[in-house]
């Protein structure tokens, strides 16, 4: 017969065992998420990419490069009733797509990485995302655009003596503020297509579209007022009028107003979509 075992004795509970009833605590703060955080992100992103420092330094090159090289070749009579900026003038033009290029790659490329998964799981406040992206990207243009046309002014004052009559610190401004809006609205465009030659492509139509078809709306009686509504409004007559080379119809406030209207109705459609459609 086999001899019966003592009872085991029962073992005491590990010391990292938490009581029945006690809730765990992390030792690392939590704190509730806020715009702050978003906007810490996004600006990590847009100082990190590639693309933005392309975007950017061709922008400068061509707004400053064209400019210095325009402003080289006048006189001080050529100043005596447009601002000191003008040569920056020719450089945004071609500039202004650079900034289009990058409102759209800002949101879009996300998309195409598929890292917009990763955006909104670790922020699932989409619309604080985007609001995030506009805020950073707008600040981002605003401040290099004005440096770019405030340096052609100084550049080309400093060349010629006299003084210009008519004042160029509006048109930095509003210069400025006009690219920087035509890239904010790219970026919303670029948040409803979410595919980065399409919005582009959709950006430089927008853009482009209205400068060319006045030449053939003209030709016809009853299409003329579309046609003259177009040469009005088209973004390179915008920004002639904002630097003073159109004083006749208006300084541009009319036109600036206008892409402030669309954007604002650009951004409010993507605001929509981003929260209905699945990432």
């Amino acid at each position: 017969m086999s001899t019966p075992q003592p009872p085991m004795p029962q073992q005491a509970a590990p010391n990292w065992q938490a009581a029945p009833g006690s809730s765990y605590t992390s030792p690392i703060p939590v704190t509730p998420t806020h715009l702050g955080h978003a906007l810490a992100s996004e600006w990590t992103k847009i100082k990190s990419v590639r693309s933005t420092m392309w975007t950017l330094g061709v922008f400068l090159v061509l707004v400053v490069g064209i400019g210095f090289l325009v402003a080289v070749q006048t006189t001080d009579e050529d100043f005596g009733d447009v601002p000191y900026t003008i040569p920056a003038f020719f450089g945004l033009i071609l500039g202004q797509i650079c900034l289009i290029t990058l409102g759209v790659l800002v949101v879009s490329s996300e998309y195409g990485t598929g890292m917009i998964r990763t955006t909104f799981t670790a922020s699932p406040q989409r619309h604080r995302v985007l609001t995030a992206k506009l805020i950073i990207f707008f600040a981002v243009a605003f401040v290099v655009s004005a440096f770019a046309i405030g340096l052609v002014g100084l550049f080309t004052s400093g060349m010629h003596s006299g003084g210009s009559e008519v004042s160029w610190g509006g048109t930095v401004v509003m210069g400025a503020l006009y690219v920087s809006l035509l890239g904010t609205l790219a970026l919303a465009v670029g948040s409803m297509l979410r595919h980065s030659a399409g919005a582009i492509t959709a950006m430089l139509g927008l853009v482009l579209v209205p400068a060319i078809m006045p030449a053939f709306l003209l030709m016809s009686e009853s299409l003329q007022t579309i046609g003259d509504k177009m040469l009005e409004y088209n973004a390179p007559n915008s920004l002639a009028k904002i630097f003073h080379l159109d004083d006749e119809n208006g300084t541009g406030g009319a036109q600036l107003g206008l892409l402030a209207v669309v954007t604002a109705a650009a951004i409010a459609g993507a605001f929509v979509l981003l929260e209905r459609r699945d990432v």
